[in-house]
């Protein structure tokens, strides 16, 4: 089992940046067995959407181009942390953000099995 805790989240003005990050706990070979990792978000009303997934290999996907020039992901493999710095916010962006977790690679990934209880962003403007 492996469990997954965001942090990082707040409110900021739009324009501002938000480093978020995303813990990883569980037994040695179940954490290790991780690959795919990604954040996702759903803001009140909507779906939830994929934001971008990085590979234990650190090859990423983003969502769209908007996404790719503003926001970065990234892990630390050492230390089971997934990260996502986010920049020139935009009040578009105000959503619950979720931090995911599979055991294969992203490039097949369907569906991820583990999940955060999410942190909240807000962006004003």
């Amino acid at each position: 089992q492996v469990t997954l805790v965001e942090s990082g989240g707040g409110s900021v003005q739009a324009g501002g940046s938000l480093n978020l990050s995303c813990a990883t706990f569980g037994a040695i070979y179940s954490v290790g067995s991780i690959n795919c990792m990604g954040w996702f978000r759903q803001a009140p009303g909507k779906s939830r959407e994929r934001v971008a997934i990085i590979d234990r290999d650190h090859s990423t996907i983003y969502a769209d181009d908007d996404v790719k020039g503003r926001f970065t992901i990234s892990r630390d493999n050492a230390k089971d942390i997934l990260y996502l710095q986010m920049n020139s916010l935009k009040p578009e962006d105000t959503a619950t953000y979720y931090c995911a977790a599979a055991d294969i690679y992203c490039r097949i990934v369907g569906g991820f099995p583990y999940w955060g209880r999410g942190t909240q962003v807000t962006v004003s403007s």
